[in-house]
């Protein structure tokens, strides 16, 4: 059997572990979102596309760590690193549902140490933000516009030496796609080390699947393969009113899920991650709608009815 069929069987089998955590952000609603997302079927509407689909590991910050995010996530990363990294060492597919946009910083950590033995990691960071700051730039302390820089080795040491010191990506194998709110400082840290931003001034111009086409073509070429880290207010509100920072001028949601029928079935593909959506913010389920959408596209599972079931609640 050649590496990319084993790499396809593989991803038939898909572990979905949970985040329940909002203690990055400024509301903690996207706590929500995984009972949310269990609750609206994800796990069968995986099943029914072909996958062997099921709930591992479901995790949230102790208690008491409210007030204190950092403290928080420096102890759940490591959680959650370790929970990814034993599913893919176990043959299954990572699928992660968040949870703030923190989380990221376990879920690639835990990528990047199982994968460690073929090289460095490519990330994808589909988002409306950069994610980049570090304690010294961010404008309001919240780490939820953290998880990007500390996966780069910037930040505070509680994250970017999450399972194991140092860097888990190499800024040369990094894209950010759809970015249209954020701070200088954090854009000047992503310019100064290289990291490739496809902004959606750009995207408007090209369109999204031209994109995301160059988007995957630098993460790609990362030795160990890569993974998609996908924060739902990527898309415009119109679409995706249930995120914790909306952020107006964002891609429209059906041109999104359509083009990333580009990343199914890719065998480099070694993790998903789905951060932000906040059930509270949320209307008629129609952001609900478009995650359980995303994750069906990008696994594979059924992507022409996922795309008959976004036209009819667009």
């Amino acid at each position: 059997m050649t590496q990319e069929r084993q790499q396809n069987r593989t991803r038939t089998r898909v572990e979905i572990i949970g985040v329940r955590s909002g203690v990055g952000g400024r509301d903690a609603g996207a706590a929500g979102a995984v009972n949310s997302l269990r609750a609206a079927g994800l796990a069968e509407r995986l099943q029914a596309g072909g996958l062997d689909a099921r709930w591992g590991a479901i995790l949230q910050p102790a208690r008491g760590h409210a007030a204190q995010p950092t403290a928080a996530m420096s102890r759940l990363g490591p959680r959650l690193a370790q929970a990814v990294s034993d599913a893919i060492g176990n043959g299954a597919f990572p699928l992660v549902i968040g949870g703030d946009h923190s989380c990221a910083v376990g879920t690639w950590s835990g990528v990047a140490a199982a994968n460690r033995g073929r090289g460095t990691l490519g990330l994808l960071w589909v988002d409306a933000h950069l994610d980049s700051h570090t304690p010294q730039t961010s404008h309001t302390g919240l780490i939820y516009g953290m998880p990007l820089a500390a996966l780069l080795g910037h930040g505070d040491a509680a994250f970017t030496d999450c399972l194991v010191p140092g860097a888990k990506v190499l800024p040369q194998h990094v894209c950010v796609l759809g970015a249209r709110s954020y701070e200088p400082e954090e854009r000047a840290l992503l310019d100064r080390i290289g990291v490739r931003v496809i902004g959606m001034e750009e995207i408007t111009r090209r369109g999204v699947a031209d994109a995301l086409a160059e988007a995957v073509a630098i993460v790609g070429g990362a030795p160990a393969g890569y993974g998609i880290t996908l924060d739902l207010d990527v898309i415009d509100p119109r679409d995706a009113p249930g995120v914790g920072t909306p952020a107006p001028g964002g891609m429209r949601a059906q041109e999104l899920i359509e083009a990333l029928a580009l990343v199914a079935g890719d065998s480099r593909l070694r993790g998903f991650e789905i951060a932000e959506y906040n059930p509270r913010r949320d209307r008629n389920g129609v952001t609900l709608e478009h995650a359980l959408a995303i994750a069906e596209m990008v696994l594979g599972a059924g992507s022409g009815e996922a795309l008959q079931r976004i036209a009819r609640v667009a």
